[in-house]
Order: structure tokens, then C-alpha cells, then sequence
């Protein structure tokens, strides 16, 4: 947008029309009269001289509000140049200049300009005079009175000096010494207000559980004579609450001239506000004038909740104990920097609890749109001072906790008041909360640290700690846990830390580090989006909000309904059983769906599931905390079926988890499958075997396989005439195996053409059949021997087993896709199983490097494990093949993934060498403290065979004839 100024009624913002919400991405601000543009969607051009760096020296046009960066000024700098030795941050300055009109309709009232975040030194000039002293702090509101400096009826010239780097060195250590991008600029919305002579400047509510409403209004001027009225309408129904009395409205006659002017009053019949009833109002405040006119409006939104912390108790929501599940967040665009808008702040917060989430923290105070959604959307925040590591001095902390908290108090979001960030806390702070906080004096915490009765410690481990946490007696919460770096932490391992610490009921939640991918686009390399290597790709979502395999793992394990294990059998009757781990809803209030799927496989040409029936699934009637049982009735062709998919929906009809669960396991459903697929009927020439000093040789008409007659290693693969460049394998993967040719033998029956290699060591046999109609089956007999085979390396594995299993090669460049039916979309770890599904998947190849190819993002990641394998089918324009699994639980690695060149060190666990593995067990992928700190599910495995054990069983079906892969492959 091009205008001068703009006068909005109502933010250009979005709408949800979701039963139960009101999901307006900014409350209306009709008294604000904007200089600038309300947010990187919507900029208003002005006038710019940059002293340094990008396009310095000369006046050019810059769109507001951005960070200069953005705009291709200045220079970037990652907040961590301190570790770099003989780096320096960079200090441009930057001139704005801005034009405005000033009708003489103001005349004989005051005007105000409110800057919403300006990094970092601020002068403000109106006319070429100074509006005030310099504002220091970038991430905090100000103001200034600029009435007396107005040309009325005329252009005004507004001119704001920035200086990237602050004059306090309290500053640039608290906010730009830091684990984040330094930028400058205004960033935030500009506006004016024009206000009576006498008028509200500033007011802080506080509406309780029980309808009791307090008002503290700081008046300009001698009100003595005026009159305060309130009144409160719904924010969906736009009705008018009454008060106890009966009345609209409760009022106050001033009577004397004191500055602050308190009124207080009772409404009934209100519905409170939390995290799963957001109930808003409308408090309108009125001032009116002696004569009976009113003279100023404000409106804002409010909730009716008690908050309160006890110590060795907790955080409690209108009575009722609160767990926070949450997530710490920057305020960060890709193509603004710090400015963002109301519309990805909505985007945000739906995100965020599309995760289940209740709580958001960050490490400054967040956009006033943010804070919005959290109020419409139940996203209680915790609103934090900034200061990373260092802190701010007296003097200028002062000012900032009184404009950080002047500006955010009225939010029923806010629940905890937070003072700095580990160890960029100043003592001196933390009374000022509860003096401008002065009707609710919400706690204040020193995350990281164990103070003020609440310990938030940062990264615990899963035994944490001595005297703390599970085996403490003080309330505690880390502000930080499960570090997200790259495809690391996360939902990894979540429920293990989540259900130990709920053994402690002073337990009060945690926030995971963090929302998204801080990579802006980068004006001085062509546009290229940098995370500054490994410093900033921590996010469950990427840069623009790609969802990464964290973002569903932790969709399912912070679900308010969780399923205890469910295995389908035969006398299975529609009964399981469900935990309401919501805080206020009883279950009866949600609704569960059920749909049985048939996923049939590529010997019949299916290229997708197909839904035979749906059905609705009774919940129980149960209170948070309490387990019950669901139940649906049975469709007819249930057992039909392949797999039963469940969906949750919240009282509001939003989806909130999807599970899925086999009907038939693996060995079931492959015979079951078998028996329904048509073989071909033309007569085909028995399977043979031929065996030589250097080969083994299974052949049928349409498939050979060649084996090493030394090795047993797999050397060649022909369908047909075409080499298909499946080889170099089976080879041990976390074990030990010795190739036995004299024990080893070959045969032709009636089944097909039999190689039967044996071994010393964790293998005892693997048997190769080949078909007439050219299949290849692979049954392998693993750990069996509790000797270890014949006195080989009696230790013939180790204590801590990451991957077990047996691997192959196959040329990268040849794969397409892949088509399989099993848990996806998204590779796995270990120990970030959840949030996948089983059903038939889809996925091109990608190359992505999760938190780094930024610029060709592909989710899901092709490469890596993918969990619980039915059939796979290696897409490919030369040589696709299918392999089926006919035993439960194998996991399927598919190529290596690259790791992240950014990266300081290893960020996954070493995979197996070769290409496609069938593996037994996995590996746990790390989140910020190594593995041996995390939970029992992220633990290597072991195992101890003795005698008389069946062993474990590898058998699988290879299908590389090209007739069957022509349907399913690219």
C-alpha cells in the first residue's frame, strides 16, 4: 500500500468459521490511525538513508513495516558473532522519513505516536524536533505526545533516527548478544491517536471466575467531574451481560483528581475463559465528560478466569490444576525478519494447536496479534522480559517491564510474567511486575532457573534430578526441553519424559524448543534462505511453516485422548479403551470416528486404500484424568478390511489425532493377499538351480538371481533381460555372521528352486526360493544359537544394539518414488514412532536435509527408516521392484540421508552401510543431550538368546518382474 496514513476500523484479517470460535487474527483497534502498514502483508513506503552496508549513502524508498535487512539494507549478523574470534556485529543506522496529514479537526486535543517495535536506539523528530528522549529496547512499545510539534492542517514530517546497536551496552548484551538474528529497523506497526485533553491514558482489568470485575484506569488530566462507565457484551453474540443488579453498565462519578480512578463491579451469568472454552468478551470503557458526553471509548477483550500459583502445588486455571504443553516461539518471517502479521499469527496459533498444544513462551514479549489468537484460540502465554543471557541495567529494565506489561496485561492468555532468560535476569526487575500487574500479580519465574518456588529447569534429563523435578518437592516446569535441531528432538522420546513426570503431581508442563525454523531470506545472497548453519534450524516446522515429522509425532502424544495398546484379532468386538487427558472436558463432549480400509497390494494393481465402511464410536463418559471404554459396532465386512483408522474431533469438531491399527498382521495379511491374487495361468518351465566353484544361480523364466558361491552374497538380479541393480547383500547389520559354503546347499522342488546358505555367528540360515512365476522369497533365522554358532565369537553381537537386520545395495540415481503400505507418511526413529499411520503411501524422491534445504523443501523426507513394512515398491523408470514382508515389526531403510552441512557435529545415528536394509530394531535419534540421557524408548536394545529360542525371523517376497511393478511404479 501506497497511502499516507491509513485509517482502519478493522484489521484486513481472517475469519474461521468454526463452531465455538471466534477466530477474528486481530481485535479491532478503530482509534489507532496508522503511518505505517499493519504488518509484512500490508507495508506503507517511506523514505530511507542507510549509513552502512546494502544500498547505504543514499535516500531510497523502504516499505514499513520490515526490518531494513529484508529490504536489502544494512548487513546481517546472527546473534552468536561472539563466538566467531575477531567478529563484530554490524551497526548501520538508518533514517526514516515520512509525511503525514494533521487536519485541523485535532485542534484542542492531544495527539500520540505509538511505535510498536523499533530495533534499537529510537529518536523520534516531528517537524525536525525531537518528540522525546531516545527509546532504547527493541522489542517493546512506546509513545510519545507530539501535540505541541503538529502543524494542523498541513503536511507533518516525521523522522525517526535508528541505530541498530544500542548505546547501553545492557541492551546490545541482553537483546543482541544472543541465539538469534540481530536486525534493525522498524519492524512493528506506527500509528497516531488523537485523545481528549482529559482522557483514559491507560487501564488494567482483571475479570475473575466468579463474573467480579476490576478496573485501574490512569487518567491525563483532572478528571475531577467525569465519569467512568463499563460495560461488557459477548465477543460471538455481540449481547449485552448484565451485572448482578440487573444493570448494562457499571459506572463511576470521579469525584476527586486523582490520577488513578478505580471501578468495580459484578456481571452474572458468565462463562469463563480457559484452554478449551477461550469464552471472550467485550469490555467497553466510556469517559464521559461533565456535560454527560461521552468523550473516549476503548474497547478490549477479556476472559473471565482466575489464575493462581501455590507454592508446592501449581499452576491453577479457575480452580483447576493446569499442565502447560507448549512450545517456545520467535516472531520471525522469511520475508520480514521480526515483522510478521496477523495473519501468520493466526497461522501460528492454529498450528500450534493442531499439536495439541495449550502454552506458548518466547524470549520477548510476541506481536499484539499473537497475543490475540492466544485469547480466541485458549493458548495460555508465558510473556517474557527480554535478555537471553545477560540482562538489562536498572535504569532502562525499568522502563521496559513497565511498557511490556502496560501493553499486554489486559491479555487472559497471560498466565505467568517471565524476567530474562538463563541468567539475563536483573533482580531489581522483579517486583516491578506486580506494580504494574497490580490487580492479578500473575507469578514471575527466572527460566532455567530453580526461583520464586517455581523450577524451570532447561533441557532436564529423563532421570532429572537430584532433589528435583520427579524425586523434588517444589512445582516444576522446564521452559525448555526436547531441543528440535535439524530432524532431532522434538516429539522424540516426549511421552517418556511427559509420563515420568506426571508421577509427580507438583508437575506443571513444559515447552518444547521451538515453533519454526528461523531462516530469513537473505537480500545480500540472491534471496537464499540461511539459518546461519546450525544456529537457528531448531523448528518442528520450517521457515514457512513446512510440517516436519516432529510436528505429527508430537500431534499424538500430546493428544487430550489417548488409546492404551490395541492389537485387532479375531476376537476383537469394538471395545478399547481411551484416556481423557484434558483438563475440563469430559470425553462424551468429543466425537471419534472409525473407517475400515482395504489396502490391497501391486499383484492386484492397487495404487491406493479404499474405504469399505464408517461408522460413528461411542465414548465414554469420562472426567479428565479417568480411562473408559469406547466402543463401535462392527461393520459386516470388518474383517474384510486391512487396517481400522480412528479420528478424534474436539467439542468444536476439530480434528485433534488419527490412529490406525492392522486388522491383519503381517504373515495374515500376506497369505490372505496371496490367496486372493491371480497368478498367471500360460505354463511356465520349473524353477531351476545350477551351481558352480564361483556361482549360485536360482532361474525361472522371467527373474534370475546370481549369488556368490564363496560369499552368498546376492551379485546379480535380471528380469528378463534387464539387470536390476538389487545386490551386494544380505550383509549382517549389528551383528555377526560368517558365511558357511560347505554347510550350504542347493535344491529344486516343487515350490521353486531353493538355495539354502548357512552361517556361523547371529544368522543360522537364510533360504532364497525362486518361483516358476519368478518370485523370490528370503526367509532368514537369526539369533537362534545361544553358543553363537558353533564357537564363533560367542559374543556375536553387542550389548547395545542400534540397528539389527541385513542390507543391500541399490543405486540411489535409479529411484524414482516409492509406493508402500505401512506406518507413514514420514520416516521414523526409534523413538519417534507416533504420529505415524499405517496405510498405502505415496512419496516422490527427495533429497531434503531436514532444517536446511530450504530452497526445495520437500516434507516428507524420502530417505531414512520408515516403520512397519506390509509391501514397498521401489519406484524407478528402468528397474522398479517390490518387496512384501512376512513377519511383523521390520523396518525399512531406504537410502542414507545426508547429514545437514551446517552442523557442528553428527546429528543422526550412524545408518546401516548399503542402501535398502530390513531391519529388526533401530536406532533413537538424539534431542540436545545424547541418548544415554534420554528415556527408556530411546535406549539401544538388546538381547539374550538361550537354548532352546526359535530365533528371529527376516522373510520377505521380491518381486522384480517388470509386468508387476509397471502399475505402481513412475
Amino acid at each position: 500500500m501506497k497511502n499516507n496514513f491509513i485509517r482502519l476500523t478493522l484489521l484486513a484479517s481472517l475469519f474461521c468459521n468454526v463452531p465455538g470460535l471466534h477466530l477474528q487474527a486481530q481485535a479491532p483497534h478503530p482509534e489507532r490511525i496508522y503511518l505505517s502498514g499493519t504488518g509484512i502483508d500490508n507495508t506503507v513506503t517511506w523514505d530511507f538513508l542507510c549509513s552502512k552496508g546494502q544500498n547505504s549513502g543514499k535516500w531510497k524508498k523502504i516499505e514499513v513495516p520490515c526490518n531494513w535487512e529484508l529490504q536489502g539494507f544494512g548487513e546481517y549478523t546472527y546473534g552468536r558473532w561472539y563466538t566467531i574470534k575477531g567478529a563484530k556485529p554490524s551497526d548501520e543506522t538508518g533514517i526514516y522519513r515520512h509525511k503525514f496529514e494533521a487536519p485541523k479537526s485535532w485542534s484542542g486535543q492531544r495527539v500520540k505516536i505509538y511505535f510498536d517495535g523499533v530495533m534499537t536506539d529510537t529518536e523520534v523528530l516531528i517537524n525536525g524536533k525531537l518528540a522525546g528522549e531516545m527509546h532504547q529496547g527493541g522489542f517493546n512499545r512506546f509513545c510519545y505526545d507530539i501535540t505541541d510539534l503538529l502543524t494542523l492542517g498541513k503536511k507533518n514530517t516525521l523522522e525517526v533516527k535508528v541505530a541498530k546497536e544500542s548505546a547501553n551496552s545492557s541492551i546490545n548484551a541482553a537483546e543482541r548478544k544472543a541465539d538469534w538474528w540481530l536486525y534493525g529497523g522498524i519492524y512493528r506497526p506506527v500509528w497516531l491517536e488523537v485523545v481528549p485533553q482529559v482522557h483514559i491514558e491507560h487501564f488494567v482489568l482483571n475479570a475473575d471466575q466468579h463474573g467480579k470485575f476490576q478496573a485501574s484506569c490512569e487518567m491525563y488530566g483532572d478528571a475531577k467531574g467525569y465519569e467512568l462507565h463499563v460495560s461488557v457484551r459477548g465477543l460471538k453474540d455481540g449481547k449485552t451481560v448484565l451485572t448482578n443488579t440487573g444493570q448494562s453498565a457499571l459506572s463511576k462519578k470521579i469525584t476527586d483528581s486523582g490520577k488513578e480512578q478505580q471501578i468495580e463491579g459484578q456481571w452474572a451469568d458468565i462463562q469463563t475463559w480457559s484452554t478449551e472454552d477461550p469464552n471472550l468478551y467485550v469490555a467497553r470503557l466510556e469517559l464521559k465528560s461533565p456535560e454527560g458526553k461521552v468523550i473516549q471509548t476503548r474497547e478490549t477483550r477479556i476472559g473471565f478466569r482466575t489464575v493462581e500459583f501455590f507454592p508446592q502445588d501449581g499452576v491453577y486455571l479457575n480452580g483447576t490444576k493446569l499442565v502447560v504443553k507448549g512450545i517456545n516461539r520467535h516472531s520471525f518471517s522469511v520475508d520480514g525478519g521480526r515483522a510478521t502479521s496477523a495473519a501468520m499469527s493466526r497461522q501460528d496459533a492454529l498450528l500450534i494447536k493442531e499439536m495439541n498444544m495449550n502454552a506458548v513462551r518466547s524470549h520477548y514479549a510476541p506481536d499484539e496479534h499473537f497475543l490475540d489468537m492466544c485469547d480466541s484460540l485458549g493458548i495460555v502465554y508465558m510473556d517474557e522480559l527480554a535478555g537471553w543471557q545477560n540482562c538489562y541495567d536498572e535504569k532502562v529494565g525499568s522502563k521496559l517491564v513497565k511498557e511490556m506489561v502496560q501493553r499486554d496485561v489486559n491479555h487472559p492468555s497471560i498466565i505467568i510474567w517471565s524476567n530474562g532468560n538463563e541468567g539475563g535476569w536483573n533482580y531489581q526487575l522483579d517486583k516491578l511486575f506486580a506494580q504494574y500487574d497490580k490487580l492479578q500479580k500473575r507469578h514471575v519465574v527466572h527460566p532455567w532457573a530453580d526461583f520464586n518456588d517455581l523450577d524451570t529447569h532447561h533441557y532436564p534429563a529423563y532421570l532429572t534430578g537430584v532433589a528435583r523435578f520427579t524425586n523434588g518437592y517444589k512445582v516444576f516446569m522446564p521452559t525448555e526441553f526436547m531441543h528440535a535441531m535439524y530432524d532431532q528432538g522434538g516429539g522424540a522420546g516426549l511421552r517418556d519424559f511427559w509420563d515420568r513426570w506426571n508421577t509427580n503431581p507438583l508437575f506443571a508442563g513444559g515447552f518444547i524448543w521451538v515453533f519454526c525454523d528461523e531462516a530469513p531470506k537473505r537480500s545480500d545472497k540472491g534471496g537464499i534462505l540461511d539459518s546461519d548453519k546450525s544456529n537457528a534450524p531448531d523448528g518442528v516446522v520450517g521457515p514457512r511453516r513446512e510440517k516436519e515429522g516432529s510436528f505429527y509425532a508430537i500431534r499424538a502424544q500430546w493428544s487430550p485422548i489417548q488409546l492404551k495398546p490395541l492389537l485387532i484379532t479375531s476376537h476383537f468386538n469394538g471395545n478399547f479403551l481411551v484416556t481423557n487427558e484434558y483438563t475440563y472436558t469430559n470425553l462424551k463432549e468429543c466425537k471419534m470416528t472409525y473407517k475400515v480400509l482395504s489396502c490391497d497390494t501391486p499383484l492386484k494393481g492397487v495404487t491406493q486404500s479404499v474405504e469399505l465402511s464408517h461408522g460413528e464410536v461411542t465414548l465414554p463418559a469420562i472426567q479428565p484424568g479417568e480411562t473408559g471404554t469406547a466402543h463401535f459396532d462392527l461393520p459386516d465386512n470388518f474383517h474384510e478390511g486391512d487396517v481400522l483408522e480412528l479420528e478424534a474431533f474436539d467439542k468444536n469438531g476439530h480434528s485433534i489425532c488419527n490412529w490406525s491399527y492392522p486388522i491383519r498382521l503381517v504373515k495374515q495379511y500376506f497369505d490372505h493377499k496371496m490367496a486372493q491374487s491371480p497368478m498367471t495361468l500360460e505354463a511356465l518351465p520349473k524353477a531351476t538351480v545350477s551351481r558352480n566353484a564361483t556361482h549360485i544361480v536360482l532361474n525361472s523364466a522371467k527373474v534370475s538371481v546370481t549369488f556368490d558361491a564363496t560369499t552368498g552374497i546376492i551379485k546379480q538380479v535380471k528380469a528378463g533381460e534387464t539387470e536390476v541393480p538389487f545386490k551386494d547383500g544380505p550383509v549382517a547389520v549389528g551383528m555377526k555372521m560368517r558365511y558357511e559354503p560347505s554347510l550350504s546347499y542347493v535344491r529344486e522342488t516343487q515350490e521353486g528352486a531353493i538355495f539354502c546358505a548357512k552361517y556361523k555367528g547371529a544368522a543360522d540360515s537364510i533360504v532364497w526360493r525362486l518361483t516358476d512365476q519368478g518370485l523370490l522369497y528370503m526367509d532368514a533365522i537369526l539369533l537362534n544359537r545361544a553358543s553363537g554358532g558353533g564357537g564363533f565369537d560367542d559374543a556375536f553381537m553387542d550389548t547395545k544394539v542400534y540397528n539389527l537386520g541385513l542390507t543391500f545395495s541399490y543405486p540411489e540415481a535409479n529411484c524414482t518414488g516409492m509406493k508402500w503400505l505401512g506406518r507413514g507418511p514420514y520416516r521414523v526413529w526409534k523413538n519417534r514412532i507416533p504420529g505415524t499411520n499405517y496405510n498405502i503411501w505415496h512419496k516422490d524422491y527427495n533429497n531434503t536435509i531436514t532444517g536446511e534445504s530450504f530452497e526445495n523443501l520437500i516434507y516428507p523426507e524420502f530417505k531414512g527408516y520408515h516403520a512397519n513394512m506390509y509391501w514397498a515398491t521401489l519406484e524407478s523408470d528402468k528397474t522398479p521392484f517390490t518387496v512384501y514382508s512376512r513377519n511383523d515389526g521390520i523396518f525399512y531403510h531406504i537410502f542414507t540421508p545426508e547429514e545437514p552441512v551446517g552442523r557442528v557435529r553428527r546429528t543422526m545415528p550412524q545408518f546401516p552401510e548399503g542402501d535398502i536394509s530390513f531391519l529388526l530394531d533401530i536406532p533413537a535419534i538424539c534431542s540436545f543431550k545424547p541418548i544415554e540421557q534420554q528415556g527408556p524408548n530411546s535406549q539401544p536394545g538388546n538381547i539374550r538368546i538361550k537354548q532352546g529360542d526359535e530365533g528371529l525371523h527376516l522373510n520377505l517376497m521380491f518381486d522384480f518382474r517388470p509386468s508387476a511393478n509397471i502399475n505402481t511404479s513412475r
